[in-house]
């Protein structure tokens, strides 16, 4: 049995307790306890999260713990010294240490992130990396294994930190399957962007959402403006109109951004050729492709590819 242990603190965020859920299924899926799990404080007894109410925890003692992971909170405090003991220890005695969003800065506070590759929540990533500046803070990826550290963006990305934990202990399937049960995606890559293109255009009505939702299901399409026009319900003056006045695009513009975006996934997981992801994400060809993610992303695809598999 694999023990499991999950350290809370005072006012931690109750999201971060989602993790948890996917050894939970794993458990279920396996018919047998492959995980057992322990929540964790200081002191022990009632721990009062940022939402109000408490769950029960059992104080650090010496138990050890093949993982341990380090949830997070709302905002960044201080490391308490029995903390900071705690995360020492567990990176001498336990197989990996994790710390979804902010629970990087635990993990920092306590020396053991140094000179390492690191993530953490986009918002949090800077002030990381100028609190710390010997660590390799990575603002743009899911999460993040460097040797037995775990690191994961924002609190929901924890869940993508431990299906892959699964999957390292019990395999792609069983992943997958418990991925299934808990309707999520199986699973997003850990060099996988925390960024949206979708919410970074940010369209404020309907009729532009409708059309960019019809682009990216249809990105094999031309998706001209008529099309996307026809898609908003509005004329193609109305619609180039509009567009841009949400976006601060054109429907060109942010149709590439679409294209390259899938274009991207596809390369992280690594299941096609460059001409079937070309083809697929509607680039019609490499070149263009090429030119493409140049524009968007400053590298060719060749290179997003490659430090997809290094990371792999």
């Amino acid at each position: 049995m694999h023990r499991l242990g999950f350290v809370v603190f005072p006012g931690f965020q109750v999201m971060s307790l989602s993790v948890l859920t996917v050894f939970e299924v794993t458990n279920i899926h396996l018919g047998t306890p492959a995980y057992a799990i322990t929540l964790l404080s200081e002191k022990g007894g009632p721990m009062r999260s940022s939402a109000g109410f408490s769950v029960e925890t059992e104080a650090f003692g010496d138990a050890t713990f093949d993982t341990v992971v380090f949830g997070a909170g709302t905002e960044i405090e201080p490391s308490s010294p029995g903390l900071v003991a705690l995360v020492q220890h567990s990176m001498e005695t336990a197989r990996r240490i994790a710390a979804p969003c902010t629970g990087a800065f635990v993990l920092a506070d306590a020396g053991v992130l140094k000179g390492r590759r690191v993530t953490t929540h986009w918002y949090f990533a800077r002030d990381l990396q100028n609190r710390f500046p010997d660590l390799k803070v990575e603002e743009d990826r899911i999460y993040l294994i460097d040797g037995p550290v775990w690191t994961s963006a924002g609190m929901t990305a924890g869940i993508d930190l431990a299906l892959a934990m699964v999957e390292k202990d019990h395999g792609q399937d069983v992943a997958r399957a418990v991925a299934r049960k808990l309707v999520v995606y199986h699973r997003r890559a850990g060099g996988q962007s925390q960024f949206s293109t979708l919410l970074e255009l940010d369209p404020k009505s309907d009729r532009i959402q409708s059309a960019l939702s019809h682009a990216r299901r249809n990105l094999r399409n031309t998706l001209s403006v008529e099309e996307l026009a026809d898609a908003a319900r509005l004329s193609p003056r109305q619609f180039s109109r509009a567009f841009r006045a949400e976006t601060g695009q054109s429907p060109a513009k942010a149709v590439e951004h679409l294209r390259v975006e899938a274009a991207r996934v596809m390369m992280e997981e690594g299941r096609h050729s460059m001409d079937v992801i070309a083809r697929e994400a509607g680039f019609a060809d490499r070149e263009r492709m090429r030119r493409a993610f140049l524009r968007v992303l400053g590298q060719p695809p060749q290179t997003v590819r490659r430090n997809a598999r290094a990371m792999a």
